[in-house]
């Protein structure tokens, strides 16, 4: 019983975090006022995070399934790619991980560093297989890739992180989309 009342207790102190974070950036955010959010103990987020940086690495920890992105052909590529960003944005919003790591970049070299290594991992180089795989050759399947990865961090940018309106859901889903694929198509 005590581990899943911790287990809870260490979620909602990190669900609290990632809406800080996401919000304010590293710096403004303070152990106290996350606590105070989470309702828990300063001492709480030491002990399980060993303070504001371990809590800033646990809650900037990002997943994303781009795996169903590039299944399919490349003439539906850009559909495909959209709805998966789209969903993300809207479906998490001001608590993204992933949002967390783009707003701290400007702050802390680690979080910049952290943000290039997953966008390289989990972004550009499965895009860059699947644009080989798909009959185009390895340098123009790398500058197609760097082309979308770079258009859809520029938007994520000024979408997101200098708070711009997302817009609706739906026309940003569609523009998104035929972009990429103008771009996946050269």
């Amino acid at each position: 019983m005590i581990s899943r009342d911790a287990a809870a207790t260490r979620q909602r102190i990190l669900e609290h975090a990632r809406g800080q974070f996401a919000r304010h950036g590293y710096t403004a955010v303070t152990v106290k006022g996350v606590a105070d959010a989470a309702g828990v103990s300063p001492n709480l987020i030491t002990r399980y995070f060993g303070g504001k940086d371990g809590l800033f690495l646990a809650a900037t920890r990002v997943e994303i399934p781009v795996a169903d992105s590039f299944d399919g052909d490349r003439s539906t590529l850009g559909a495909r790619l959209a709805a998966n960003i789209v969903q993300r944005w809207f479906g998490n919003p001001g608590e993204d991980p992933l949002l967390v790591l783009h707003r701290a970049a400007g702050e802390r070299p680690e979080a910049a560093e952290a943000l290039a290594a997953f966008l390289d991992t989990n972004s550009l180089e499965p895009l860059q297989r699947y644009l080989r795989d798909s009959g185009l050759d390895a340098a123009e399947a790398g500058s197609r890739a760097a082309a979308i990865d770079a258009f859809v961090l520029g938007v994520s940018t000024r979408r997101r992180v200098l708070r711009s309106e997302l817009g609706d859901p739906a026309e940003l889903e569609a523009w998104l989309g035929a972009t990429i694929q103008r771009l996946a198509d050269g």
